[in-house]
């Protein structure tokens, strides 16, 4: 073998010997009693670790709580109550509405109710004539048949002014004085704050229109969304903490009520939600806010925070090898859960690692190779 092919041959059992790994010649720093002092170590143990996942979240209303208000008829809006971030109660006033449509229909409940009256004393009178034969049984029940189709319309009227949000005192009103009321109440539906008001005095609305939203703020949503991808990792019931960026240092917790069947075409997405009790309406809607959804824990090799060291990008730990004897090793970490990460390789339990101090012995263990 030539001079010239040997050296590229050198070359190559340098590249692929082990030995040739700094990780696998480990350094040992020798640490001074005055050192030593500020050392502390511990023995590698097992600690129960959640599987957990961040997410970026929303305080949102508590749909089941929420209710959109409107008007049961056509008509024009000529007065308004209520005002933005108002309280008010199951039935309290609103909103006051003029509806031409509620006149005609209290008109046709009227003309029935007139009919029936009519058909019935004309039903008594028939029974009467047949009693004295000057009838026959046939005109009877052609009467009969007449108040019969009078009490369907009148049915019929009733249960449309009962849409239109007349009350039974309202029909009994009616029916006693005679008297067309084309003004209609708008009342909330349910107690709690006024978050929305779509409406202004001489608006013309109709049914379909929400003028008012009102929504119980005692209780919100904590909303997330979940990337499709981890769908199947989340499931109702899972343990869950909140942090709200307006709130800081404080944590909540709860668990999961609802995840979503389904993934959102547009965002590829799965919606997740946690209630959140709100009695001092701390917590706003649209706040923003960070979800962190924890797994049933267990056991794991754990290893504080303090012990690793970030050397040539890499995590590493001093081990404790012999009397004021440490060795800087590698080690490959898993994700954090509090103040500890979990162990992947590098280290069993019973290992003694360096949780303080670990930054001076690694000063020391750079002077040394200075030198």
């Amino acid at each position: 073998m030539t001079m010239t092919s040997f050296y590229p041959l050198l070359f190559i059992l340098l590249l692929i010997s082990p030995y040739s790994n700094a990780d696998n010649d480990l350094p040992i720093v020798k640490a001074t009693p005055v050192l030593m002092k500020q050392i502390k170590v511990i023995a590698i143990g097992e600690g129960q670790v959640h599987d957990s996942l961040r997410l970026p979240a929303r305080v949102d209303l508590d749909q089941q709580r929420v209710a959109r208000i409107g008007a049961t008829v056509t008509g024009r809006i000529t007065e308004i109550q209520a005002v933005l971030g108002q309280e008010v109660h199951k039935g309290e006033q609103l909103a006051i509405l003029n509806s031409t449509e509620l006149g005609l229909a209290q008109s046709a409940f009227l003309k029935t109710k007139s009919q029936v009256n009519l058909r019935q004393l004309a039903v008594t009178r028939a029974k009467r004539l047949l009693a004295s034969d000057v009838i026959a049984a046939a005109e009877l029940q052609e009467r009969e048949s007449m108040l019969t189709e009078a009490d369907v319309d009148l049915r019929a009227a009733t249960d449309q002014l009962r849409v239109f949000g007349m009350s039974d005192n309202d029909l009994e009103r009616l029916s006693k004085e005679k008297k067309i009321h084309s003004l209609l109440p708008i009342t909330a539906s349910i107690q709690g704050t006024i978050v929305e008001r779509k409406v202004t005095v001489g608006q013309v609305v109709e049914p379909t229109d929400a003028l008012f939203t009102v929504a119980d703020l005692s209780h919100v949503w904590v909303v997330a969304e979940l990337p499709e991808q981890q769908a199947s990792w989340a499931r109702k019931g899972d343990e869950a903490l909140v942090s709200i960026a307006a709130l800081p240092g404080e944590e909540l917790t709860g668990r999961l009520i609802y995840v979503a069947d389904m993934v959102d075409p547009q965002t590829r997405t799965v919606t997740v939600r946690m209630a959140l009790p709100n009695p001092q309406r701390i917590y706003k809607p649209h706040m923003l806010a960070t979800l962190l959804i924890r797994k049933q824990g267990v056991q794991e090799l754990v290893l504080p925070d303090s012990a690793v060291l970030r050397v040539n990008d890499s995590d590493h730990v001093f081990v404790e090898t012999g009397p004021e004897e440490f060795q800087l090793r590698p080690v490959q970490l898993g994700i954090s859960y509090g103040n500890a990460r979990r162990i992947v390789a590098g280290l069993k339990q019973g290992d003694k690692v360096v949780v303080e101090g670990g930054f001076h012995l690694n000063s020391e263990r750079q002077r040394k190779e200075l030198e």
